[in-house]
């Protein structure tokens, strides 16, 4: 609990820091440095991101494979086909898991964040507005940050989903309502957050599809 704590108050320090940081190029906005604070963990995370989302694109890849080894020994072997499936991912180097970990290490930042805005002191509470919301610390009365975390939870999810996988299909729907549904119960600051990650994520794998799409194509003229 005392290292909890330790992040929580590490949070909002941070979080007040980026605050002046804006005063001090005269802008001063809560909400921006909430936007500075998503960019910043973004940055942090990055290395994991990619290999998340490189690992994502090699499951889609090798999806046809996958279907085939299941085919093949389905209500036969299920052992084998699980040591085949397992040596199909070593052979092309892909981790299913890795797309947890991200989530798994954002998950306590999440938490503090939440916890720091919950009763955040704020040096100056007028400048906790964002557009439509008095202050961040409360839920968005007009559901339109929950709406955006949703529709860009989709947009993100979207760009790195297997249309031949039913577990990620599944997902691709149900996390953008759950997501959606979070965010509409927690402070507005929080919602802002989920938004600007979302976007910020997508970017990143716009980029790295392009990426992946140019190494396929001369892997396949080759």
């Amino acid at each position: 609990m005392g290292i909890f704590n330790a992040i929580v108050d590490g949070m909002t320090w941070l979080l007040n820091y980026l605050y002046y940081l804006t005063v001090s190029v005269g802008v001063p906005s809560y909400a921006l440095a909430i936007i500075l604070l998503t960019v910043l963990i973004k940055l942090v995370l990055y290395p994991l991101t990619q290999k998340q989302m490189k690992s994502m694109i090699g499951m889609q890849q090798i999806q046809p494979k996958i279907k085939a080894i299941q085919d093949k020994w389905k209500g036969k072997d299920p052992k084998k086909m699980q040591e085949e499936i397992m040596l199909l991912y070593k052979e092309y180097n892909v981790n299913p898991m890795a797309g947890c970990l991200p989530l798994v290490i954002q998950m306590p930042i999440l938490i503090a964040l939440y916890r720091s805005l919950f009763a955040f002191p704020y040096a100056n509470p007028a400048h906790a507005t964002f557009f439509w919301l008095a202050n961040l610390t409360d839920k968005d009365p007009y559901y339109i940050l929950p709406v955006l975390a949703g529709v860009t939870t989709y947009i993100q999810s979207k760009m790195t989903t297997s249309s031949n996988d039913p577990t990620q299909k599944m997902m691709l729907y149900t996390m953008p309502v759950f997501i959606g549904w979070i965010s509409a119960t927690v402070p507005a600051g929080l919602a802002l957050y989920w938004v600007v990650f979302n976007v910020v994520s997508s970017v990143q794998q716009y980029f790295i599809n392009k990426q992946t799409q140019v190494v396929k194509g001369e892997a396949d003229g080759k």
